[in-house]
């Protein structure tokens, strides 16, 4: 089965609008196991959406179209695909006396070119709209079909997972149940993952079920997803279960959690795991690290406070450090050790660097020195060097002075 897809709209083309449906889409279908190899944009006109859909379904057995569906003179998809189908629209009820009905309900008036939204390609079925006015379509063109769904994100993803997917897995034959499992990484690349994991994902290749998927997702680490399909949840589950445990297995020191894991709340877990309290002291990240960890439900009962010593004079005057260069695993010792009494925590997170543009103390931009104070008394640093710009230097500084911070912790 491939499923190819169609995102409609002049905005995508002028870059008004950035189209992230396609992107979301891709995912999606990818972690069902259909085919999907092209994605195609294309202008609110009729002549041009008609051929874009053509085109697609002469390799395609699908092809999903994003938006074009509301009330407006230049929502033309349902004319579009009515074209290629050789039918005509008409009009449905059901969805008119939907779409009156919700207006009413919020004590607005209807402006008539909303029924529009009900108008129907004949010998197309309808998915119900749930979160606003506009409903799917699906849409047989001979053996092949086209989906139409709306624009607007959460609308579009809510019908794609209630209706399209199944639809397709309908119709490609394969099992209906489908769930993926995702290890959280950090501390390796891409290419030395996927290096590691090769015997792993050769042997994947040969047997097809489950996948395997790298997604590189800048400070939320690389995630390392695996999709099964079965007959049945029990099934699903006994794969990934097992595969999960073999991946880990190769790269463990790497894996910090899995699906909805954050690295924060895995930190926060394993300081409430201790009876610890943490606080920060921040200076190249500026506050980062602790609105990532406050942005954490339930980070209350562990997180004491933060310090952005972002000048010099702060981190001299305010966390006791020493004076002179601020660019060492010197100073963010010191930092951790002072955020520790500054706050009241039994732990203390520190991190000072250089995001750029230029050198600082002789320090190169992408310098990150990382320091914990440990209640024992005892406290630890390292250096790293990170790439990219500014904004990058400092997301990936997050996330690598949380993952030290775990592992000193796992290390108790």
């Amino acid at each position: 089965m491939r499923c190819d897809v169609v995102a409609v709209g002049t905005e995508l083309l002028l870059g008004q609008i950035v189209d992230t449906n396609s992107s979301w889409l891709g995912e999606q279908l990818a972690a069902a196991g259909i085919d999907s190899c092209l994605q195609v944009k294309v202008g609110d006109n009729q002549a041009r959406i008609v051929a874009a859909l053509q085109s697609v379904l002469r390799d395609a057995d699908a092809v999903i179209v994003c938006g074009g569906l509301g009330p407006t003179h230049d929502d033309i998809t349902r004319e579009s695909i009515a074209e290629v189908m050789g039918t005509t629209l008409e009009m449905d009820d059901v969805i008119a006396d939907r779409i009156a009905r919700m207006f009413a309900s919020r004590n607005r008036k209807m402006a008539e070119n909303n029924l529009r939204q009900a108008m129907v390609p004949r010998g197309a079925s309808v998915i119900e709209q749930k979160r606003g006015t506009a409903p799917g379509l699906i849409c047989p063109v001979g053996e092949k079909v086209i989906y139409a769904v709306p624009g607007v994100p959460y609308e579009l993803h809510e019908m794609f997972e209630r209706a399209i997917l199944p639809d397709l897995l309908a119709r490609s034959g394969e099992p209906r149940k489908i769930a993926s499992r995702v290890l959280r990484t950090w501390g390796e690349s891409e290419s030395g993952l996927n290096e590691r994991l090769q015997p792993i994902i050769d042997e994947l290749d040969r047997v097809g079920n489950p996948t395997l998927a790298f997604l590189a997702s800048g400070w939320e680490g690389i995630k390392v997803r695996l999709t099964a399909r079965g007959a049945d949840d029990a099934s699903v589950k006994s794969l990934l279960d097992s595969w999960a445990e073999r991946v880990r297995a190769v790269v463990p020191e790497v894996v910090f959690g899995y699906d909805t894991d954050t690295m924060e709340s895995v930190v926060l877990d394993l300081l409430r795991a201790r009876g610890l309290t943490i606080g920060v002291a921040e200076s190249v990240t500026g506050g980062l690290v602790a609105g990532r960890l406050t942005a954490t439900p339930g980070s209350s009962d562990v997180m004491r406070g933060g310090v952005v010593a972002y000048a010099s004079d702060v981190k001299f005057d305010v966390l006791g450090v020493p004076r002179g260069p601020v660019v060492s695993e010197d100073t963010a010792r010191a930092m951790a050790v002072g955020v520790c009494k500054t706050v009241g925590s039994s732990v203390g997170l520190a991190l000072t660097g250089v995001a750029g543009p230029a050198e600082q103390e002789g320090a190169k931009v992408g310098t990150l020195c990382i320091a914990v104070a440990m209640p024992t008394g005892v406290t630890s640093s390292t250096t790293v060097m990170l790439p990219g710009d500014r904004k990058t230097m400092r997301e990936l500084a997050v996330i690598s002075a949380l993952n030290y911070l775990r592992q000193l912790l796992q290390q108790r």
